[in-house]
């Protein structure tokens, strides 16, 4: 077991997970703190040190508004259990979990991005235990980013400075992560020539943000997106903030924290900036730059303009239901002749908007995320991508006292097979379905390709790719079931409406 590794920067140590033959190193520095001068700056490179390195606790999360403190979400009960977790700005380490017993193994890599909105998060969260897929021969990494202002804040003092990285620094930081993960995990029994990487959420989203950004070829192999494509369903165009915008806000920010440049601002304490922050109440999200980011995923994958790799995606089947925009009958109507034209009747006869504008408007929810993969599938296979693409829908019975249904990130628990960690009342069931969800994972991230056999040695259910002709939904249910489902008739058209989709 690899309880030391050598890494560019030093030597580090790591301790036994609860399986003793998986070792779990915590808190590896990957980059320089982003304090001071480096606050708002791309992440630098971190400074060697001396002897040994104890990487056995996890360092301290990004800078966020306290969790655990809102007992009203759902989040709260779930895993955010510790408002008194430690915080700080000096924030860019990196975990590992590897099942290596020496450093010539080249086991498959994984590197995982976690999700909060860009704006909260942390991969100490208990859900995120990268045990059980170290378990199936993978090594896990887990990475933390900036976030919120800290990450993403622009200003024209920023971009004068650094116009070769002016923007999107909390996704800097997961380059910098993925990069140091390429170079130095094969000291602890990867292949750096095999890395995955992942997240749910804001973390796929970061994922879609990597595919996005022509740099990052051959980083990575694979690529695994969980809740995170997503467009607004009922609107012709999804909203973008570019540099200019970006630059305007971040002034707008400097005038609300009481400062007027950028050396005043990076004078103050992180902690009055975060409780500034939180108080401005704007969410802090992804730029187009120029740069990192020249346009939208969405438009790139519309137009097969991005990393071409295998992908495994999907949703939850209860997350995130939209509507169209309107109060009542006359605006739907008005709304229907504007985004369909021609086939405004034909969209109010599938929402039944006969039988009055409340039945409506139940008919016409939809999943956001949903529509939004269906209709990425639909333009990558058109533009002929490779892949391949495999799609899954997940919505068990979730227990608990509060009847959740298959809620935004309760997936969670069961790709990471940590359900014995969480207050719910699982039962075998769920067991059975985790552990053949982390199987799938485990199995595309060593290959590309999510079949293969349950710990028995029974196959398990065949995962064809989602094609058009043949599209093909994973229903994580029960059980794993392989179906063939065309998109409904209301999908099918409000895809088709987004036929020359451009932002």
């Amino acid at each position: 077991m690899l309880k030391k590794a050598q890494t560019e920067n030093g030597w580090v140590r790591g301790t036994s997970a609860a399986d003793p033959r998986i070792i779990v190193y915590r808190g590896i520095p990957f980059a320089a703190p982003p304090v001071g001068n480096l606050r708002w700056m791309a992440p630098q490179p971190a400074k060697n040190w001396e002897g040994m390195l104890d990487c056995v606790e996890f360092t301290p999360i990004p800078m966020q508004a306290k969790p655990g403190t809102d007992k009203t979400s759902i989040y709260t009960r779930e895993w955010n259990v510790d408002p008194e977790l430690p915080m700080s700005e000096d924030c860019l380490y990196l975990n590992i979990w590897t099942p290596a017993n020496s450093t010539d193994e080249k086991l498959p890599v994984y590197v995982w991005f976690f999700g909060g909105g860009l704006q909260v998060g942390n991969p100490a969260e208990m859900e995120f235990d990268g045990e059980r897929i170290a378990r199936r021969g993978v090594v896990v990494v887990s990475v933390n980013y900036r976030l919120n202002a800290f990450g993403f804040l622009c200003h024209p003092e920023i971009t004068k400075e650094a116009p070769d990285a002016p923007a999107n620094f909390g996704h800097l930081d997961q380059q910098f992560g993925l990069r140091w993960t390429k170079r130095n995990i094969a000291a602890f029994g990867g292949d750096p020539d095999n890395i995955t990487i992942g997240g749910q959420s804001a973390g796929a989203g970061s994922v879609l943000v990597h595919l996005n950004c022509p740099d990052n070829k051959g980083w990575f192999q694979k690529a695994i997106i969980q809740s995170g494509l997503i467009m607004n369903t009922y609107a012709q165009f999804n909203p973008k903030t570019e540099l200019p915008e970006a630059e305007r806000e971040g002034e707008q920010f400097f005038e609300y924290l009481g400062v007027k440049t950028l050396e005043e601002a990076r004078a103050l304490p992180a902690e009055f900036i975060r409780d500034k922050c939180v108080a401005y109440g704007k969410m802090w999200l992804t730029v187009f730059d120029g740069v990192f980011q020249k346009n939208t995923y969405m438009t790139n994958i519309f137009f097969g303009d991005y990393i071409d790799v295998p992908i495994l995606l999907g949703n939850t089947k209860n997350e995130f239901i939209m509507r169209p925009p309107v109060k009542d009958m006359d605006e739907l109507k008005a709304y229907a002749k504007s985004m369909f034209g021609d086939k405004d009747a034909e969209f109010l006869s599938l929402i039944k908007a006969e039988e009055g504008f409340d039945a409506a408007m139940q008919n016409a929810a939809l999943v956001a995320f949903e529509y939004s993969t269906l209709t990425a599938l639909r333009r990558m296979d058109q533009r002929g991508v490779k892949g391949p693409h495999f799609y899954y829908e997940f919505d068990p019975e979730m227990p608990g006292w509060d009847n959740p249904g298959s809620f935004h990130s309760s997936d969670l628990w069961f790709w990471f097979e940590t359900l014995a960690k969480c207050w719910r009342p699982f039962k075998g069931k769920h067991y059975d379905l985790a552990r053949q969800m982390c199987n799938y994972w485990a199995n595309f991230i060593r290959s590309g390709d999510p079949n293969g056999n349950d710990a028995d040695g029974t196959p398990m259910e065949t995962w064809e790719a989602y094609t058009d002709a043949k599209p093909v939904y994973m229903t994580l249910y029960e059980a794993p079931k392989a179906e063939v489902r065309k998109p409904s008739p209301l999908m099918e058209l409000l895809i088709s409406a987004k036929a020359d989709y451009k932002d």
